[in-house]
This record gives structure tokens, sequence and C-alpha cells, in this order.
């Protein structure tokens, strides 16, 4: 079964900028017919931010970017103007097969926004 993981996140000051990974493992980001990027803030639920399909080029949805590289198996969420309320642990997570299945959720990347 393939597999999404995000990776990048850290400690960042508030309006700066960061790049987050989605790498897949066990197959292809092909094999998913839409990827999405999702951010979990502390007492809150899960939350979609944005999608990229296959055929999609990048994505802009406010603040942030959504890329892919299929050379590189790998998504793209592009985080400008950080501020302290997008601290929180990202994760990416996608649809596949017939009946757009959501694969299963990884461990996420921690970011912090703090000054």
């Amino acid at each position: 079964q393939v597999q999404l993981e995000a990776s990048g996140g850290g400690l960042m000051r508030p309006g700066g900028s960061l790049i987050l990974s989605c790498t897949a493992s066990g197959g292809s980001i092909n094999n998913f017919h839409v990827i999405g990027w999702y951010r979990q803030t502390p007492g809150s639920e899960r939350e979609l931010l944005a999608s990229i399909t296959r055929q999609t080029t990048p994505v802009s949805a406010g603040r942030f970017t959504l890329s892919r590289d299929s050379a590189k198996n790998t998504v793209y969420l592009q985080m400008n103007s950080l501020e302290i309320e997008d601290t929180g642990v990202y994760y990416c997570n996608g649809n596949y097969g017939e009946t757009w299945t959501l694969g299963s959720w990884g461990q996420g990347t921690r970011v912090t926004v703090s000054s």
C-alpha cells in the first residue's frame, strides 16, 4: 500500500516561509486521484487546507501553494507569511482507487510559528 508522509516542519518566525514535502513510499503519488494537505491545531479537528489532482499545475490557496514533482514522487506545500495561528501538525493524504479510498494517516510534521 502506498503511504504518504509529510516532512519539513520546524520552528519558524512570523512572516517567514516554509516548504513542506509529502513523499510517497511503496508506490507513486500518481496512484492518488487527489492529494491534500491538512493541518491540526491544538484542540481542533484536522482540517483540509488545499488539494491537488494528478493533472493540476500549482494550486494557490491564499498564503499556501501546492505543487507536485512526479519525478521526485513528492507533493509540496509552500507556506508564506507565516502566522502564529499556523502552528500545528501538518499531514498529507490522498484518495486512490475506484472508490476513492482515503489513505492511512502518517505521523505528520510539526510546524511551530513563534516570535
